[in-house]
């Protein structure tokens, strides 16, 4: 996972309203910018999540977890102590969230109300994408360099499985009994059966490569895979079709979906802009905005309550020949846009 801006996904439930969504379409989307949040202090960022239900924004932050109140737009606590940090999966109806930290090969369990950390569970290296299956109350922490996923009992925080990857794993997406990841060196996606964590699948993507981001359509079963060929990809969920191909952006990290609205967004951190899709029909998806944000907003996740979208970015001083370009400190913030009229 690129430290400078990831991608966060989360368990999508289909939410009512495709008639509001077909009325929000009439005319292009119009997403702008409303807000800026500033970030204070040093280091880099991964994914983010929102928890609609506590108008709480969670962002990754180099070794803590930066919580954001999405009714005011101000920073309104921090989880500490997650070296690290690349994902947060939040499990409201036990009050805890999760937190991988790749740099100490352990998950955090964290009391939602306190933010205080209740325990760590140990996983394999490098844990990355993060993920809550709420209907058997268990995470799955996908370890980017060990190649596998471990499964832990949300209620007991116990291991439960390890069950080994055909590659690197990257951002995954669930349903009915089944979980999704992308394995970005082998172009594919691999399915996993949440009652026995086997690998049941792998689903090849072509003409799709290096996917990072992974969203998903429970109402219409479609995978939508983010990929480093400035492609996203849409596969059925049920057999692993490709469906369609749409053209976005360079350098694309995160993949969200919006179901109220029927917007797929890419994140296209190379380009500075997100590709705003709207799903027509099952297998048929088609650009309605390339939405301009900044170069380095790789990273994204969707308000399915407000519609909003949050991109978290920064500044980078000039690389040095052979070197990565390095952070700008105090420069890191959220990009907050909305829908216009």
């Amino acid at each position: 996972m690129r430290n400078f801006g990831t991608r966060y996904g989360r368990w999508m439930a289909v939410v009512a309203g495709a008639v509001l969504g077909g009325n929000l379409l009439a005319t292009a989307p119009n997403y702008r910018l409303v807000a800026e949040i500033p970030i204070a202090g040093e280091g880099g960022w991964d994914y983010l999540t929102v928890d609609t239900a506590s108008h709480r924004l969670y962002l990754s932050h180099a070794t803590k977890v930066v919580t954001i109140d999405t009714a005011t737009d101000k920073v309104t606590g921090e989880i500490a102590d997650t070296p690290g940090v690349h994902g947060i999966a939040l499990a409201p109806g036990l009050g805890r969230g999760f937190t991988s930290n790749g740099r100490e090969n352990k998950v955090s369990v964290v009391d939602l109300a306190t933010l205080q950390t209740l325990t760590k569970v140990p996983t394999g290296e490098n844990p990355d994408a993060i993920l809550f299956a709420p209907g058997r109350s268990e995470v799955y922490a996908f370890n980017g360099r060990s190649h596998s996923v471990t499964v832990i009992d949300a209620r007991t925080n116990k291991v439960v499985a390890t069950t080994p990857l055909s590659g690197k794993p990257e951002f995954a997406a669930g349903e009915s009994g089944r979980v999704f990841v992308n394995i970005e060196d082998r172009n594919e996606i691999a399915v996993l059966d949440a009652a026995t964590h086997a690998v049941t699948a792998q689903w090849p993507i072509a003409p799709g490569e290096e996917a990072t981001g992974l969203a998903l359509d429970a109402g219409h079963h479609r995978l939508f895979a983010g990929c480093g060929n400035a492609k996203l990809v849409v596969v059925d969920s049920t057999n692993g079709r490709v469906v369609a191909v749409v053209p976005a952006g360079n350098g694309i990290d995160a993949v969200d979906f919006d179901p109220a609205t029927q917007l797929v967004f890419t994140s296209n951190g190379a380009d500075g802009t997100v590709t705003i899709v709207h799903e027509d029909a099952p297998d048929k998806f088609t650009v309605v905005q390339t939405l301009a944000t900044e170069k380095s907003a790789r990273t994204m996740t969707v308000d399915p309550a407000t519609h909003k979208i949050y991109l978290p970015a920064a500044k980078f001083a000039p690389a040095e020949p052979g070197k990565r370009p390095k952070l700008v400190p105090g420069t890191l913030k959220v990009l907050v846009y909305g829908p216009g009229s």
